[in-house]
């Protein structure tokens, strides 16, 4: 696993880099990794497919997360207010929308575009076992994928962040600049 945090690349950094074609942005909550993966995307003129999650708010209160894909189909991934067989903390998991919407996102880029894009492969995502098999679809592909990765220690996650061809940068408050030019570097040098 290599973490980056915004040291300026050496000669044997970018040797490594280059076989690296898995980019997972890490962090915080809150700390703002899906912008960071929406900024990358505005900048690249590669075609991109698969989905970004992002928060839905009622009253100024996360009531749970949408799903998007990059070509405008809309889901939820999961809301307190509608209750389904699946849980995590007081989200209920929409397994119909993750699976419909967002497998079939991750599978559709896989075959015919040059990016992959999930935002996130955590914890509630995880859930769906069609998404895992997706997910290492796309880690296997010979495209890059560009991801955002919960943070925590679980053994699925931890698999992404020990695989040979995967780089994950932790992004904090004070590195998104250099972080959003190491991937723009990344995927631009192929």
């Amino acid at each position: 696993m290599e973490k980056v945090v915004g040291s300026s690349p050496t000669s044997s950094t970018i040797f490594i880099k280059m076989k690296k074609k898995n980019i997972m942005i890490s962090g915080m909550p809150g700390v703002g990794k899906t912008s960071l993966l929406k900024a990358v995307l505005s900048q690249l003129s590669l075609s991109a497919g698969g989905f970004i999650s992002e928060e839905l708010r009622e009253k100024g209160e996360r009531v749970g997360f949408s799903l998007k894909t990059l070509d405008g189909e809309k889901g939820i991934l999961a809301h307190k207010g509608r209750p389904t067989p699946h849980r995590f903390g007081k989200y209920y998991i929409n397994i119909d929308d993750l699976e419909k919407i967002a497998v079939k996102s991750i599978e559709e880029a896989i075959e015919s575009k040059e990016i992959i894009v999930i935002d996130e492969i955590g914890k509630m995502e995880l859930v769906s076992p069609l998404f895992r098999q997706a997910t290492l679809r796309a880690l296997d592909s010979p495209k890059p994928l560009l991801a955002t990765l919960h943070r925590a220690d679980e053994p699925f996650l931890n698999s992404i962040r020990q695989r040979a061809d995967t780089i994950v940068f932790w992004l904090t408050p004070h590195n998104r600049e250099e972080i959003l030019e190491e991937i723009l570097s990344l995927l631009t040098e192929r």
